[in-house]
């Protein structure tokens, strides 16, 4: 594995960098303080071509690699994980996917202009009743000549009142729904302007108060059957295709919220004084310091090494599982001990390190509980799991011109 970064790269760290800097930081506790999402972020992200880093030129992409959307998860996270949370609905459990899965008629339509910005877009998996436990969920999806006729309800949707586009998954077969057999779920493209389909937003969330989440219901929404993603009975397996790639970015993102951590409690520990002295001199603040660093360090490193994977075309679910999980971790407990190492100051929004506290917990829960990615390594090293090739799976970089 080569751990130089390419020129490319480098661009777009700065770039990224630069636009958190600019757009987001300047704002964001005045959005975080009224849990408002501000839709301009979307527009200007847009602009930049954030919203397609990682996708053919063919597209309207900037042809870059996996790396690169690793790098703006990372910048972008060191604003507010909520602009980090865009690239991982809009890209990483979305667009991806239709990358991947899609025919081309799917991506002429719905694919390019989401890598261009004219759309956006996420994925509904979860429900009110239904979240790690994938096969619990309600929604149907009934053939009816030419449609299909979607009901139920998701829950826990980023973006969901900002996207256009939406990935749901529903029950095609409903013998296999009673037996609780995955082979009966399919995926489904469905817009935001098709009858029956209505969204709202879910308020007083502990973090990620700036970022958009809410619900999406479905009463008798008419899908055509050409926005059948994949085949019938091949949901299951897009869903975990999906979650892929939204773990890959939040691996990536949490990265950065350790290095926000350790910026700011650097920066504090050198001007706050006490006993006579910074507390940088402290060796228990220095304690915390060296944890962060360390934790910034391999967790980089793990979702670096999926990044590789994926350049390569290979799979890299077991180490996209690792890196999610260690990453998400390293997380709260960097900013666990910048709250500490700010003291009583740590304990209000004065300083941003009681937002990246706040922000830090929802990682441990969504693309995966912790305790979700603790059983899968645990079966990968007992021999119990096993990765099989996959129908469809992420293109190999460079990218060939017949993705």
């Amino acid at each position: 594995m080569d751990f130089e970064l390419t020129d490319d790269h480098y661009s777009v760290q700065s770039l990224c960098h630069d636009f958190a800097e600019q757009e987001i930081t300047p704002n964001i506790q005045e959005f975080d303080r009224a849990h408002k999402f501000d839709p301009n972020i979307l527009k200007e992200m847009a602009k930049l071509n954030i919203l397609g880093l990682c996708f053919p030129e063919k597209y309207g992409g900037a042809g870059l690699d996996y790396i690169s959307l690793g790098l703006a998860c990372e910048e972008l996270e060191y604003g507010d994980t909520s602009a980090r949370v865009i690239l991982s609905v809009h890209i990483g459990l979305n667009s991806l996917t239709l990358l991947s899965w899609g025919n081309q008629f799917q991506k002429d339509k719905y694919l390019a202009p989401q890598v261009k910005g004219e759309k956006i877009a996420t994925f509904g998996l979860t429900e009110p009743n239904a979240g790690s436990d994938v096969v619990g969920i309600q929604t149907t999806a009934a053939k009816k000549g030419d449609k299909y006729i979607l009901n139920g309800e998701k829950m826990w949707i980023s973006l969901a009142d900002v996207a256009d586009n939406f990935l749901i998954f529903a029950w095609t077969d409903l013998d296999k729904k009673q037996n609780r057999d995955h082979s009966g779920i399919s995926c489904f493209i469905v817009e935001r302007n098709f009858p029956g389909v209505t969204t709202g937003s879910i308020h007083g969330k502990l973090g990620v108060r700036a970022g958009n989440t809410g619900w999406i219901a479905m009463q008798d929404v008419e899908v055509p059957s050409e926005n059948l993603l994949g085949h019938e009975g091949e949901g299951f397996g897009i869903a975990m295709f999906c979650l892929e790639q939204g773990r890959y970015t939040v691996a990536a993102g949490s990265t950065g919220l350790i290095k926000a951590c350790i910026d700011a409690s650097v920066n504090y520990s050198h001007t706050r004084k006490t006993f006579t002295m910074p507390i940088a001199e402290h060796q228990l603040v220095k304690e915390m310091i060296a944890n962060m660093a360390a934790g910034y360090e391999y967790s980089r490193l793990l979702w670096l090494k999926a990044g590789w994977l994926r350049n390569k075309g290979l799979r890299a679910t077991k180490e996209t599982s690792m890196a999610k999980w260690i990453a998400c971790q390293e997380a709260e407990k960097a900013a666990a001990d910048a709250v500490q190492v700010h003291g009583a100051y740590g304990f209000s929004d004065e300083y941003p390190v009681e937002r990246f506290y706040r922000n830090s917990k929802g990682a441990s829960i969504y693309e995966g509980t912790r305790e979700i990615h603790k059983l899968m390594q645990a079966d990968y090293a007992l021999g119990f799991r096993h990765d099989k090739p996959r129908r469809c799976d992420l293109p190999a970089w460079p990218f060939a011109d017949n993705i």
